[in-house]
Formats: structure tokens, C-alpha cells, sequence
């Protein structure tokens, strides 16, 4: 028997393959699904089924289109919804065989109500692994208050109820030395403190999981609630595509990957209300670039940012990217649902700035630059973009917190009229927050390259730190 996770750092999303005498599974696939069916193919297997954990919001699954790709039945645990496809709507403790090996669905419902685990027993009969998904994390759970956004009725205090009982009840009693894989690590907006750590066995997660310990369900429910930020605007999106289909996932590439030339993308531009993504390195894109494109870096958690910052999957899109990597843009926005490219810029920025159509840029200075010009003006305004939480834990003294998570509501916080030096951590979010702005006429941003750690590095500023009230005792 072989197990297999495949996981995707950029969404700190965690794929399994499961393979049994000439038969295999896949739980919980992303998006592209030719690279489980090369694997299939190349071990000489045929993937059976597709188990999915539960309605994902954070990315679209893969599984209708790799069912309808092989043949493969589709799982999902105990739901009443009506699905845009065909599946087996499992029942509590139905097993599934994959070649010798067996699968069983136990239902948990908390972090959403179809939300099931899948228990592996081995070839020999021993139980072996469980693959959790959003129930159950390294270090963490699931957050219960994503459902209420799609099922009404469902409060996060009614599913953080299920959730205790079903971690209790199904998951706690199992053997210590079951293998746990999830769906998520550290990263992921389905949960507020996952480990790095990608497995661990059952009986350490027993032991250290806060959410396992010994405690009442109304202390459970209050410490699972606290400290949730609202989740991206694109999650309840997701789950519907995820429960009703969506676009072949062939289709939405060759769609997005049509190459326009200059004139034709600025044809584009002009007569659809495409938003202009610019997916180069923030540097370079600071030195030029498509006036009011918007800027998301590829190497960075793109998608995640993605569908932070644009509201509707459903919102056509320009794309600017680095020669050779059109293809990766696109599929990594289909995974999170923005199926809408019209097509890039054939030969990038350069090919545009070579036909002599109009360029802008961002100004971009150093942390010791703008060292000399708070030395030379100490009022000089300073915005920091990163989060809250981050802002709290240590900033240079006198900024402005205005988090780049919640730009629409919070942009109103800063003056058209008046100069200001963004920073963030390390440089990449900072780009996107001056370009958004820049696109809405903002022109007076100033980005800090290397963010908060080239200023804490430089020695040069006046820090805060955050201190914990018990200190002060």
C-alpha cells in the first residue's frame, strides 16, 4: 500500500494519493488534476475514487473533473445538499475497499456540517491513517464559522457545539498511533494556529492540541471562537462551485491563456471592465508598468491574495506576467475559483513599453532613505500594511496601521491629497496596497523595499513593542 501527500505550499493545502493492489484514491485533489492521473498512470493503477473531506472553501477541488477525466466515483460524507454532479452522498461508517486497503467515512460535523474524516485500514487489517481535512489540525481545528455564510440557520457557537462532540466522540476515541494528515498547515485561512508540521500521530495531537484537552463544551466553543478574523470574501464562492461544478478546468486554460498583442490587450482594457493583474516581482514591477494594472506577485501566497482583494470569482481578468509563466497564473487562479482570464500580454511589459504605449511607475526608496527623511521631517507619514496582530507585536513609532486584508473598508483612513511611506513585513504586500490605491488615483504612496524587516535591520528607527499587561504587575 503507498500513501502519498501532495501538498501545495501556496495554499498550505495538503492532497493525498492512496494506492492498493492496482487501485487507488485521491482525497481532497486541487484543481489541475492531470498530474493524480499521470501518477496513475505511471504506477499502472486505476483511481477508483475521490473522497472528499468536505465543501472546501479556500480552493476549488478537483474532483468533477478528474472523475469525469477517469471514471472515478466521487465521495462526500453525510449532505443534504443538492449536488451539481454525480456522487455517492455516503453514509456514517460506510466503508470503501481500494484494492485490499478499506476507507471508512466517519461523519464529523463542525466546521461544516458534511464535514467527514476517512479512517485507512491497511492491507493487513490494522488501521493505519485518518485523513481529517478541516476537522482536525496539527495544533488546531477547523474554524466553525464558515458554513453559516452558505446553510442559514447555523451559527459559529452551533458549530463549534458539533465540532466538540465529533472530536470527542469519533475522533478521540480512535488508536494513538493512527497517522493524522489534514488539509491544511500553517498558512491557511481555515484555522488560527496549525503547525508547520504536516502529520503527526493521533496520540501527540491528544496530548498538545489545545482543541483536544479536557474541558467543558462552552469553554470549548469560546476559545475555538476567539481571535477569528472575518475569512476571505471568496470562501462562500468556492463552496458553491465546489457543490454545484464548475468550468472544465481544460477550458479555463485555454481561455486565459489567449496572447494579445499591446493593441489588443489595450483594446481589452478599454472595452471590458477587466481588472489588470500584474504578476511580476514587486521591484520590478515598482519600475514599470500597464497604468492601473494592480500588482500580486506569483511567488508569493498569490491566490490566497487573489481572492482576499477581488471580491467575485466571476471578475474578467487581464493578465501581465513574466514571459513562460502565463500557464501558471492562470491555473493558480482557477484553483481558487477566478476562471475568468480573457487572455495575457503577449511579451509582457516589454512588448508594451516597446510599441510606446503610456507606462507608470511606483516610487520605491530604501529603509535608510526613508531613515534620512523622517531625520529630515519626523511628521513624515508612515503606513504599515501588514496585519493588526502584526502591528501590535512591534512597529516604528507613529505609524499608521491600515491592513492591506481590509483595504475597501479601511481605505477611506488615508488623505488623496497627502504623502505617505507604505511598508509591510518584507516588501510584497506594500506593492499591492500602493497599487490598488495608485489604480484609484492615489498618487502620493511611497513604498519602503525590503519592508519592516529592512527597517528593524537598519537600527535607524524608534520601535514599539508590544508588553503583555501581566508584565506590568
Amino acid at each position: 500500500m503507498k500513501i502519498e501527500q501532495i501538498y501545495t505550499g501556496c495554499l498550505a493545502q495538503g492532497a493525498y494519493y492512496i494506492e492498493s493492489n492496482g487501485e487507488a484514491a485521491i482525497i481532497d485533489p486541487l484543481r489541475e488534476v492531470q498530474p493524480y492521473i499521470e501518477k496513475a498512470e505511471r504506477n499502472g493503477v486505476k483511481i477508483k475514487y475521490v473522497f472528499e473531506t468536505h465543501f472546501h472553501a479556500d480552493f476549488v477541488s478537483g474532483h468533477k473533473d478528474l472523475a469525469s477525466k477517469t471514471g472515478a466515483t466521487i465521495v462526500f460524507g453525510p449532505t443534504e445538499m443538492k449536488l451539481g454532479f454525480d456522487a455517492v452522498v455516503a453514509q456514517d461508517g460506510q466503508e470503501f475497499s481500494i484494492g485490499k486497503a478499506k476507507i471508512k467515512v466517519i461523519h464529523t460535523p463542525g466546521h461544516t456540517m458534511e464535514s467527514s474524516v476517512f479512517l485507512l485500514t491497511n492491507e493487513e487489517g490494522k488501521e493505519e491513517a485518518i485523513f481529517t481535512g478541516d476537522t482536525l489540525f496539527i495544533g488546531d481545528v477547523g474554524r466553525p464559522d464558515l458554513a453559516q455564510k452558505v446553510v442559514e440557520d447555523l451559527t459559529q457557537d452551533i458549530l463549534a457545539g458539533h465540532l466538540y462532540d465529533s472530536l470527542r466522540n469519533k475522533i478521540m476515541p480512535l488508536s494513538d498511533d493512527l497517522i493524522v494528515y489534514p488539509a491544511h498547515g500553517a498558512g491557511s485561512a481555515c484555522g488560527k494556529n496549525m503547525s508547520k508540521e504536516t502529520s503527526d500521530t493521533l496520540g501527540n495531537q491528544k496530548k498538545t492540541n489545545y482543541a483536544l484537552q479536557d474541558m467543558s463544551k462552552e469553554e470549548f466553543i469560546k476559545q475555538v471562537i476567539t481571535g477569528l478574523t472575518p475569512p476571505p470574501s471568496y470562501f462562500p464562492q468556492n463552496v458553491m462551485m465546489n457543490i454545484q461544478g464548475y468550468d472544465n478546468i481544460d477550458e479555463v486554460l485555454t481561455r486565459g491563456q489567449r496572447a494579445l498583442s499591446p493593441t489588443e490587450f489595450e483594446a481589452a482594457a478599454n472595452e471590458t471592465g477587466a481588472i489588470l493583474l500584474d504578476t511580476r516581482a514587486p521591484q520590478v514591477f515598482a519600475k514599470g508598468f500597464v497604468p492601473n494594472s494592480i500588482n500580486i506577485g506569483i511567488d508569493g501566497s498569490f491566490a490566497v491574495w487573489v481572492g482576499t482583494l477581488i471580491p467575485d470569482v466571476k471578475q474578467e481578468l487581464l493578465i501581465i506576467a513574466d514571459e513562460g509563466r502565463e500557464e501558471e497564473v492562470i491555473t493558480r487562479l482557477a484553483r481558487v475559483g477566478y476562471d475568468h482570464a480573457l487572455g495575457y500580454l503577449k511579451g509582457g511589459f516589454e512588448a508594451w513599453k516597446s510599441e510606446g504605449k503610456e507606462v507608470d511607475a511606483i516610487r520605491s526608496i530604501s529603509a535608510d532613505e526613508l531613515a534620512a527623511i523622517k531625520e529630515n521631517d519626523p511628521q513624515a507619514a508612515i503606513l504599515d500594511v501588514r496585519k493588526n496582530s502584526e502591528h501590535i507585536s512591534e512597529h516604528i513609532v507613529g505609524a499608521e496601521n491600515v491592513a492591506l486584508d481590509y483595504i475597501n473598508e479601511n481605505m477611506a483612513q488615508v488623505d488623496k491629497d497627502k504623502t505617505y511611506y507604505v511598508h509591510c513585513a518584507g516588501g510584497y504586500r506594500s506593492m499591492i496596497f500602493t497599487s490598488i490605491l495608485k489604480a484609484r488615483g492615489y498618487d502620493n504612496l511611497i513604498d519602503v523595499d525590503g519592508g519592516f524587516k529592512a527597517i528593524k535591520d537598519s537600527g535607524k528607527f524608534q520601535l514599539s513593542e508590544y508588553v503583555c499587561p501581566s508584565t506590568l504587575l
